[in-house]
C-alpha cells in the first residue's frame, strides 16, 4: 500500500527589515514550518487545519515539490521524492489559490493543453475532460474564455485541470475557497468519491465544518508547528474539532 510520509520538514524564508520589525523577529529569517511530520494513507482524507499564516500552504507546496525544504524528507511509496522527482510529480494533483489560469483561453483549451503536458493521448484527454466537466458542472462554459467566467467557475476549472492526469495523490489548498454553497458541495462530494477510490488526499483549511464533514484524520498547525496529529475518532472523544482546537491553542497564537 502506497503511503506519503513527511518527516521533520523545516522551511525558512528571508524577511526584509520592515517585515522583521512588524513581526517582532530577532533575526532576518522567518521559520514558516518547524519540524513537521505526518503520514498520508490511501482512502483517508487528511485535513491540515490552522489559522491564516500558520504554515499550511508552505507545507503543501513542499509536499507538491514546488519549493524545497531547508531540512527534512518526504517519502512516497517508500522512496524519497527527490530520487525521481518527475515520476513523483506525475502522481500528484495540486490545487492552490496561486494557480492562475490564462484568461484568453477557454476551459476546454486549457484542459487539453495540460493533458498534453502530462503526455496524455487525445482520446484520454477527451474522456477525462468529459468526466470532470460533468462532475463539476463546467460543460456549459467549456468554450467561454476564462476571463469571462465567475470566480467560482474559475475555481472549478482549476480543480478539473489539476486532476486531468488522474493523480494518485490529491493535494488541495483551501479547496472550497471562493465557491458558493452548491459548488462547494460538488467539490466535497468529489473528494469523498476520490476517497472511496482509495486516493491519498490532503487538504488544508481554516474551516472547522469542512474538516468535520470530510476528514478522517487531522493535523492542527499553528505558527509552523504541528500541535496535534490524530484521527477524527480521537478528536470526537473530546468534542468537536472547534472545541478541541481552542482547547489546545492559545488565543495569542492565532492573532
Amino acid at each position: 500500500m502506497k503511503e506519503l510520509r513527511v518527516e521533520h520538514l523545516v522551511k525558512e524564508f528571508k524577511v526584509t527589515r520592515k517585515q522583521r520589525l512588524y513581526q517582532k523577529l530577532t533575526s532576518n529569517t522567518l521559520v514558516a514550518v518547524n519540524d513537521i511530520s505526518f503520514t498520508l494513507k490511501p482512502g483517508i482524507i487528511y485535513g491540515l487545519l490552522g489559522p491564516n499564516g500558520a504554515g499550511k500552504t508552505t507545507t503543501l507546496r513542499m509536499i507538491a515539490s514546488l519549493i524545497k525544504a531547508k531540512s527534512g524528507k518526504i517519502y512516497y511509496d517508500g522512496k524519497e521524492i527527490n530520487d525521481n522527482i518527475q515520476e513523483y510529480r506525475s502522481e500528484i494533483g495540486f490545487l492552490t489559490s496561486e494557480l492562475k489560469l490564462d484568461g484568453f483561453f477557454t476551459p476546454s483549451e486549457t484542459f487539453t493543453y495540460m493533458g498534453q503536458l502530462y503526455g496524455m493521448s487525445s482520446e484520454e484527454i477527451d474522456k477525462k475532460k468529459n468526466e470532470l466537466f460533468n462532475s463539476f458542472g463546467i460543460n456549459n462554459f467549456r468554450d467561454i474564455k476564462i476571463r469571462d467566467l465567475s470566480t467560482g467557475m474559475k475555481q472549478k476549472v482549476s480543480l478539473a485541470v489539476s486532476l486531468c492526469h488522474s493523480p494518485s495523490v490529491i493535494i488541495f489548498d483551501e479547496p472550497t475557497n471562493g465557491l458558493d454553497v452548491l459548488a462547494a458541495k460538488e467539490v466535497e462530494n468529489f473528494l469523498l468519491q476520490m476517497k472511496d477510490e482509495n486516493h491519498i488526499i490532503l487538504i488544508s483549511t481554516h474551516i472547522f465544518s469542512l474538516v468535520e464533514k470530510l476528514c478522517d484524520e487531522v493535523g492542527i498547525i499553528v505558527k509552523g508547528k504541528m500541535i496535534l496529529d490524530t484521527t477524527m475518532e480521537e478528536v470526537h472523544k473530546k468534542g468537536s474539532v472547534e472545541d478541541v482546537f481552542f482547547s489546545i491553542v492559545d488565543k495569542g497564537d492565532i492573532e
